[in-house]
């Protein structure tokens, strides 16, 4: 059973929990928030038209499959974490792990891209039929300005940001309730159809249908791999951490199935992959005598809320991975007063913002998904090779075989990924060794001059 680690008195000499040059004001409640606002906000208000493309009716099946396999990762972080709580997240374990600068690099470039590339993936998100519903504006220019915003609170505090969060976070799980219990009473009145939850599209294998699905459904539940990167803001890590991590996804999870469920129930498959505000639509087909301008508003923020927790992840690896050397020492920069890493919130907005120009949002996701399951395997490793390795507090430790299974699961999905989506993937990859490079040459410039 996973259970805490007790200090060691042969212990290594890794710094304190609490000595970080960031502010800890993040509490267990508002890291289980994060945590379930990121999850929820980028999975079903987005994605469930994709996933009824792929199986139909059976949206929940690989929503229940992909939540089994995320789990195996997250029990694998709430060990490294709780052991090493500091900014870097994946790249530091990969760092401590491997002893290789190279590897710690392109794991932690890879958790930064994945990042970046979601927040466009769910500011297109946010410009698509949500927004149209009641304010006409062109989607690149509704995406860009999320994300402006997003970067501005983002910069003003994490304490101001996870306020905004816990609001954010409670209003989108009003909305998927209302989903659920607008289409209860829809079947109430005799509408719907409970029969299409398990129908697969004509002509299609199940299994292999489900597979597929469970790609684009795991990117539903990796927003759990963001806190990792807020642990040096965290208070008492060790103790709050786990709970909150692994809580929140099973509290996610739950919830996905029903909204998924209740989905397939009220339309079709081929109404849901028709949209890009599926549970617009599925609202409006309950006939509930609200205008639908008030779920139009709640997607938004729930999907604008999963933006904004992933720019807080990807800002503040890149302020980590610049701390350890790995990045531009300017990323590192901290505004006075406010304490929050003002350039890499400005950097990582930009790239973000030049990402939506490509429009699609299946591709993003899966994209990220491919990056991430890259950083998953790596992490899920670290564990096993930092067992080793003693630290003068106490932390969680999760069962060996845990990330052994994270890891076979991990190859399982990446064998599922399209060639153009290994394309986006390789150029990702090929920059991040560019920019490896770039950084080596400076420093050996530098050490020569001193």
């Amino acid at each position: 059973m996973p259970h805490d680690v007790p200090a060691s008195p042969t212990a290594t000499t890794e710094p304190a929990p609490d000595a970080t040059k960031l502010r800890r004001a993040i509490t267990g409640p508002m890291l289980f928030l994060f945590v379930l606002g990121d999850v929820l906000g980028a999975g079903v208000y987005a994605l469930m038209g994709v996933l009824a493309a792929e199986v139909g009716g059976a949206t929940w099946i690989p929503l229940a499959v992909a939540l089994g396999l995320a789990l195996l990762t997250a029990g694998s972080y709430a060990e490294l974490v709780t052991k090493y709580p500091r900014a870097g997240g994946s790249a530091y374990f990969a760092e401590k792990a491997y002893k290789k600068p190279v590897v710690s690099f392109l794991v932690g470039f890879s958790m930064l891209a994945a990042g970046v590339v979601s927040v466009a993936g769910l500011s297109l998100a946010f410009a698509g039929d949500y927004l149209s519903a009641f304010v006409p504006i062109a989607p690149p220019v509704a995406a860009i300005g999320l994300i402006a915003v997003l970067a501005l609170l983002n910069m003003w505090g994490i304490r101001e940001s996870m306020t905004g969060n816990i609001v954010m976070t409670i209003i989108e799980v009003s909305g998927l309730v209302l989903i659920v219990v607008a289409v209860g009473l829809m079947l109430g009145g005799g509408g719907g159809d409970l029969s299409r939850i398990g129908e697969f599209p004509a002509g299609v294998n199940p299994a292999l249908a489900t597979l597929a699905a469970a790609i684009i459904a795991y990117y539903s539940f990796v927003g759990f791999e963001t806190s990792a990167n807020v642990a040096e803001e965290l208070k008492n890590p060790s103790r709050s951490y786990p709970i909150a991590l692994l809580g929140s996804l099973a509290v996610a999870g739950i919830v996905y199935v029903l909204v998924a469920m209740a989905s397939a129930a009220a339309l079709p498959a081929d109404e849901l992959a028709g949209s890009s505000g599926p549970l617009l639509a599925v609202f409006e087909a309950t006939g509930v005598p609200l205008p639908t301008v008030i779920f139009s508003i709640i997607a938004l923020i729930a999907i604008a809320n999963g933006a904004l927790l992933t720019s807080i992840m990807s800002s503040r690896l890149a302020y980590g991975m610049a701390d350890h050397g790995l990045l531009p020492r300017a990323l590192a920069r901290v505004l006075p007063g406010r304490k929050t890493p003002w350039v890499a919130i400005v950097v990582t907005a930009a790239v973000a913002a030049a990402l939506t120009l490509l429009g699609d949002l299946a591709t993003l996701a899966e994209t990220v998904v491919l990056l991430l399951l890259i950083v998953f395997i790596s992490t899920n490793v670290a564990v096993l090779v930092l067992r080793r390795d003693r630290v003068e507090h106490q932390h969680f430790r999760v069962w060996t075989w845990v990330p052994v299974a994270g890891v076979l699961s991990c190859i399982l999905l990446l064998t599922q990924q399209s060639p153009r989506v290994w394309l986006f993937g390789a150029i990702a990859l090929a920059i991040g060794l560019v920019l490896y490079a770039v950084m080596r040459a400076v420093g050996a410039r530098a050490t020569v001059e001193e």
